[in-house]
């Protein structure tokens, strides 16, 4: 399929996205400009700007379009902002954010998953993208405090060392809930060093987030 089919399915996308409540112009620019169809198998890339989760291996997807907007838009997104993505994944939410921030850092769990985001997002020139592979539970301290930390899986509760790695004002978006079937997207805005302000975004249905070596 030609490159330009894929640009105008992109862009059908984005109205799309914006009919279903998606505003941050921000947002929607990075979604109209990274090319889906790279950030998965070649056997999906037909399906690329579908509204829909697609395998990508390892028992992993790629979260619906929507999905990545409404957790890009929840994070409150400015220029100058260096934000933490747990679950790389094929490393399409990370280049969408690439588009919106000054640095996004993002671990992935998965050693195979880990080392092919990494070398897509060098391939495709997302320069201000780091990768790193291991527990992303854990943050990544050394580049901590972060503005943003969005975590692309599910689980009970928010991991400690993520919130001890925001900055004041920075905002934290997750998927929380006891089971994968009832899961709520969750904004915490840190106040300060001990207050953080909950809301409830709706609700989502997420991959459990996972502790440990694979």
């Amino acid at each position: 399929m030609p490159n330009r089919d894929f640009a105008q399915q992109r862009h059908r996308l984005v109205r799309e996205l914006r009919k279903l409540g998606v505003r941050a112009d921000a947002v929607l620019r990075a979604m109209a400009t990274v090319p889906r169809e790279l950030f998965v198998p070649d056997e999906y890339q037909a399906d690329a700007y579908r509204n829909s989760a697609l395998p990508i291996g390892s028992g992993q997807t790629i979260s619906q379009p929507l999905i990545v907007a409404q957790m890009a838009e929840a994070l409150l997104l400015e220029p100058t902002d260096r934000v933490l993505e747990v679950g790389a994944g094929s490393g399409y939410m990370a280049a969408i954010l690439s588009q919106i921030v000054r640095e996004v850092y993002t671990i992935e769990r998965l050693p195979d998953l880990a080392e092919a985001a990494a070398e897509r997002l060098w391939k495709l020139n997302y320069a201000n993208v780091c990768v790193r592979q291991g527990d992303g539970t854990l943050g990544w301290p050394e580049r901590a405090p972060f503005d943003g930390v969005v975590v692309s899986a599910g689980g009970p509760q928010v991991p400690q060392a993520l919130m001890d790695q925001l900055c004041v004002g920075g905002r934290l978006v997750i998927p929380l809930g006891e089971t994968e079937s009832v899961q709520e997207l969750t904004r915490l805005i840190r106040r300060n060093a001990a207050i953080f302000d909950r809301e409830d975004l709706g609700a989502v249905r997420f991959v459990p987030l996972v502790t440990g070596a694979p």
